[in-house]
């Protein structure tokens, strides 16, 4: 495992994009892991220990997350910053195509590159979103996006993140561990926060209605993998039905016990994604 940067540009300035890679920095195999909205790309620390056997994994913090700085005009916190983010990351790891796996945001950001003429990304597995996103889980996700949450011990993030995040279905206590060692900050009073910015939330709010991409999904040429929680608000059952006719026409992968989003740390959520990723 390995610790990297690159430069991203917003109207406002450079700001450093964190990532971690894991596997051959030479293998020409590149998979890209995208996380969720208020997550790190540490989140994928298992599953990329499983692929780098075989591929180079590479994990980015989005900017105003993890290691990642945060932007100084919160106003560009949007997609066009992070794909353009992503491409820059994308540049840097300098092979003619690449593996996308996304969860949440993460996979819409995988769908809207995929979607662009000439797009690099040759397999996508889009985690517990789609082309249509509806208005009430994105309203339950505003409630708690951007609250400037302040804890006097990890205990207590742990309490926190194990009722915000409880749809990412059973996990281990060493799971809930990770994401709270990770998705921690210290903050200059001696307490804890969250590793994101808050001000993330602001164009999130904003945008608190039903989104309709269906045009980009449309677009995506290259094979793709659904992946579902079968209690899931935010990929409804019948929009992952429609993204297996339309667009890609889509594989579908459902898992019973959690919403949104499968957290992809449990062995058999790993090996449904290796064996499709290496299927190719």
């Amino acid at each position: 495992m390995r610790q990297g940067s690159v430069l991203g540009l917003s109207p406002a300035g450079f700001h450093r994009v964190a990532y971690t890679e894991w596997g051959d920095p030479a293998n020409p195999r590149v998979v890209v892991c995208c996380h969720g909205l208020t997550r790190n790309g540490r989140d994928f620390d298992a599953l990329a220990a499983d692929l780098a056997a075989d591929f180079r994994v590479i994990c980015p913090d989005i900017v105003g997350r993890g290691a990642s700085d945060w932007l100084a005009d919160p106003q560009h916190y949007g997609y066009p910053q992070y794909c353009a983010d992503m491409n820059v990351l994308i540049a840097r790891l300098a092979v003619p195509d690449l593996l996308w796996v996304g969860t949440s945001m993460g996979g819409l950001i995988g769908m809207t590159l995929a979607a662009q003429a000439g797009s690099p990304i040759r397999r996508l597995v889009i985690n517990d979103v789609g082309p249509f996103v509806p208005k009430a889980a994105l309203l339950r996700i505003a409630d708690y996006v951007g609250l400037d949450n302040r804890f006097s011990s990890l205990d207590a993030v742990e309490n926190h993140l194990r009722k915000v995040l409880a749809p990412f279905g059973p996990l281990t206590d060493a799971q809930w561990r990770h994401l709270v060692e990770h998705g921690h900050r210290r903050r200059a009073d001696g307490t804890f926060g969250l590793a994101y910015d808050p001000a993330i939330a602001g164009n999130v709010k904003l945008a608190v209605q039903d989104w309709d991409l269906w045009a980009l999904w449309d677009r995506v040429a290259c094979p793709a993998l659904v992946i579902r929680g079968a209690q899931s608000d935010l990929l409804l059952p019948e929009t992952a039905q429609e993204m297996t006719r339309r667009g890609p026409q889509a594989e579908l992968v459902t898992w019973e016990g959690m919403g949104h989003a499968p957290a992809l740390m449990a062995p058999e959520q790993i090996a449904a994604v290796r064996q499709w990723l290496t299927r190719a």
